[in-house]
């Protein structure tokens, strides 16, 4: 089992900037592609970013190209979401999530969520 846990989610308006962490614990971290994926009001949950195992490799969904990185750090079993210019219409819940497969085509763990609330 992996326990996923997200902090970070919060209010802010349009243009801002927001860091989500999501700290890992029960396995070997560097053994999962950890991605985050979010759900708006009314939505299915949908793709955000996705970091390799060993962290060199990173893919986005369009929408958040050029404004969101995502990053990891092994040696605190914890991931990131570093979110910029953000707007109204990324107003979701966040997940972070855990894949053990040797692509990151299924995800294995998730954790609660953080909501993340941008106002224009």
């Amino acid at each position: 089992q992996v326990q996923l846990v997200e902090s970070g989610g919060g209010l802010l308006q349009a243009g801002g900037s927001l860091i989500l962490s999501c700290a890992a614990s029960g396995r070997t971290f560097t053994n999962y592609h950890m991605g985050w994926f979010r759900q708006a009001p009314g939505k299915e949950r949908n793709f955000v970013a996705v970091i390799r195992r060993s962290g060199g490799n990173t893919e986005y969904t369009d929408s958040v190209k050029g404004r969101f990185t995502i990053s990891r750090d092994n040696t605190k079993n914890t991931v990131y979401l570093q979110m910029n210019s953000l707007k109204p219409e990324d107003t979701a819940v966040y997940y972070c999530a855990a894949s053990g497969s040797p692509l990151p085509t299924r995800y294995d763990y998730w954790g609660q969520g953080t909501q993340v609330t941008v106002s224009s």
